[in-house]
């Protein structure tokens, strides 16, 4: 774990249980679930879709991505005009799908969505996009084949934790999403408008589910929209349950940090591809309910 950039705010050292796991020869299943009826029956888990087309792949992440920023305007995450989110389109794969300049995150719907090409020039859609967004997730779509969604906004935990420029600890299970699959950019220069500053995002990035912008907010990527949406709402509620636990520190309570081997085989557990896509489905399904689908026009 990268060390803290200014000192800690506890006096008190944080204590690591030691958890003897050494014997553990099982591979953790991503999905924790029981399935099987009384009479045998296997029972469906929701998974990602397959699909006939690549037209329609594309409307699915378009839905999705009305879907993210919905859910996103439930939680505060929207400030202005800052934050955003963007998926790569299944057809042209250089080109990625993204939010108006703007739009108010709780008004987005799929007809709303921009899509750009690798030059940020607007090949569908009718509203300019915000300058940082295709400066940040043109960069991280180049650098990242196997991302597909990348979500960034500025939430206040996250921003609150953000100026620490340190990485999460590893306190609780949530936060072992976020095991070994996240990095901290350090240098930050005002609003993000050029590729490099964005490229540099990209590197701090690695090849992560996460980064922490510091002094600016948070950054997620993931193999779709959803997986990517579920880890930024996870990522600012561990950031908060950070800072809290920071606080409590400060005033002489000692931290438990999660032993190193225990930390690897549950991060399996919580923090997998399947896992994440799957955790945003009820937020999904409650926006189809709230809204009686208006985001999908």
């Amino acid at each position: 774990m990268a060390p803290s950039l200014t000192p800690d705010v506890s006096p008190f050292p944080a204590q690591t249980k030691s958890v003897d796991t050494s014997n553990r020869t099982d591979k953790p299943a991503q999905l924790q679930v029981l399935g099987k009826t009384k009479d045998g029956r296997n029972l469906k888990i929701r998974s990602y879709p397959k699909f006939e087309n690549l037209e329609d792949e594309r409307l699915y992440r378009k839905q999705h991505l009305a879907a993210a920023f919905r859910v996103f305007a439930d939680r505060g995450f929207d400030e202005g005009v800052a934050g955003h989110i963007s998926v790569r389109d299944p057809i042209l794969t250089d080109h990625f799908w993204i939010n108006p300049l703007s739009a108010h995150f709780s008004l987005i719907k799929v007809s709303d969505l921009i899509l750009v090409d690798e030059d940020g020039l607007v090949v569908e859609g009718d509203e300019p996009i915000n300058a940082p967004a295709f400066a940040i997730h043109s960069e991280i779509h180049k650098a990242r084949p196997d991302v597909h969604a990348a979500c960034h906004a500025h939430s206040v935990a996250g921003k609150a934790f953000s100026c620490f420029g340190r990485e999460l600890d590893m306190i609780t299970q949530d936060s072992l999403r976020f095991y070994k699959s996240h990095g901290v950019y350090t240098d930050f220069k005002g609003v993000v408008l050029d590729s490099e500053e964005g490229k540099r995002i990209a590197k701090a990035l690695g090849n992560g589910k996460a980064a922490i912008l510091q002094n600016h907010g948070l950054l997620t990527v993931g193999g779709s929209v959803d997986e990517a949406a579920f880890w930024f709402i996870s990522l600012d509620k561990t950031c908060h349950a950070q800072l809290l636990a920071d606080a409590a520190s400060a005033a002489g309570y000692k931290k438990i940090i999660i032993d190193e081997q225990e930390a690897e085989y549950a991060a399996q557990q919580v923090g997998g591809p399947e896992k994440g896509w799957l955790a945003f489905q009820p937020y999904y399904d409650e926006q189809l309910a709230k809204t009686k689908g208006d985001f999908l026009l």
